[in-house]
């Protein structure tokens, strides 16, 4: 007969085989894995941010007149192209003036020219007085600076006329109109708003210490409805907001469909980064009793090791536990896995 420590010991040596004997009666699930490495993470912060755009422009009319047209809202343009007109008939009726005007001057010049070069062979015989040809010349002096105003007010009004235009400064898209064909625009007032979306980037708010930690070309994780992706920081500028004491973080857009006034979210590390062992979060099981992995062995046996979690960054996560670097962690499959149990690894070649 079996005394009570006997029988206590031997229903502890039965609790502690029941989980091995129970993985041994099921058939291996099948798991996917990953392995426990050592990476260099940092601790993150996740900041509001709005997609704006690096080129855009509110233009305005440079003359006064009636419009004549203004582009439509939606419209794509590119460099030079026209986007709003003014009527300009005064302005080539001033150009048509000072055009007669400057053939006058030229005509006249060219008449001086002609009779200093006949004075001139006059006074080599002594046929005219000096006098005469002090005067012509002083005339011809007259009539090349008279020439030079006339072809200065010409190109004056040239430019005036050209400005009966609005050209677009760069490629983009009309996304505000503030006049309408018909309407007269003064000088000064605005008429359109241009907006390049091929240069966009995510803009946010971060704090003063992120300038010891953020370098202009470095790489951030943007988050939106769509997804993730990696951002690269374009500048962050080197003078904070009076009043909120934040700097202005601007990261660069490439890949995905973004639109200008988009919500974003940037995460930008909060301290130093540093090296430590880290496995994918999906890896990560959390319980009321702990955080643990199961670490799957060389039999494909699954073993519970229990971890404390660390830093996280994108999706791999620091834990510190009896881990080693190349062990291998489920990171699918293993809710219903017991220690001890066998498994089949998905995609595993041996």
């Amino acid at each position: 007969m079996l005394s009570a420590v006997h029988r206590c010991s031997l229903a502890l040596l039965l609790v502690s085989l029941a989980p091995l004997a129970l993985a041994e009666g099921y058939p291996a699930p099948p798991v996917r894995v990953a392995e426990a490495q050592w990476v260099t993470l940092a601790p993150q912060q996740w900041l509001p941010a709005t997609v704006v755009s690096r080129r855009e422009a509110s233009l305005a009319a440079e003359v006064s007149g009636r419009l004549l047209s203004v582009a439509e809202i939606g419209t794509r343009v590119k460099t030079g192209q026209v986007l709003a007109r003014i009527d300009d008939t005064f302005a080539k009726l001033k150009i048509d003036e000072l055009t007669a005007a400057v053939a006058r001057e030229e005509a006249t010049l060219q008449f001086l020219h002609g009779e200093m070069r006949r004075l001139t062979r006059l006074a080599k015989q002594n046929n005219t007085a000096q006098t005469q040809l002090d005067e012509v010349a002083s005339r011809q002096l007259v009539a090349v600076n008279e020439l030079s105003i006339a072809r200065t007010r010409l190109a004056e009004a040239q430019e005036q006329l050209r400005r009966h235009q609005l050209r677009a400064p760069f490629a983009g898209v009309v996304v505000e109109r503030a006049r309408r064909d018909g309407e007269w625009a003064g000088t000064g007032d605005t008429l359109l708003r241009l907006l390049d979306t091929s240069v966009l980037e995510a803009q946010a708010s971060a704090p003063l210490s992120a300038r010891r930690l953020l370098r202009p070309g470095d790489r951030v994780t943007v988050a939106a409805e769509q997804g993730s992706v990696s951002g690269r920081v374009r500048i962050l500028v080197p003078a904070a907001d009076a009043r909120s004491h934040r700097l202005d973080l601007r990261v660069s857009l490439t890949d995905g469909e973004w639109s200008v006034g988009q919500t974003l979210r940037v995460a930008v590390p909060r301290a130093p980064a540093r090296e430590v062992l880290a496995v994918p979060r999906d890896a990560l099981l959390l319980r009321s009793r702990g955080a643990a992995v199961f670490r799957i062995d060389d039999e494909n046996r699954a073993e519970r090791v229990t971890v404390v979690p660390g830093v996280a960054s994108g999706d791999l996560i620091a834990v510190d536990g009896e881990l080693r670097p190349g062990d291998r962690v489920v990171v699918r499959g293993g809710e219903r896995l017991l220690p001890g149990m066998k498994v089949q690894i998905l995609g595993d070649g041996r």
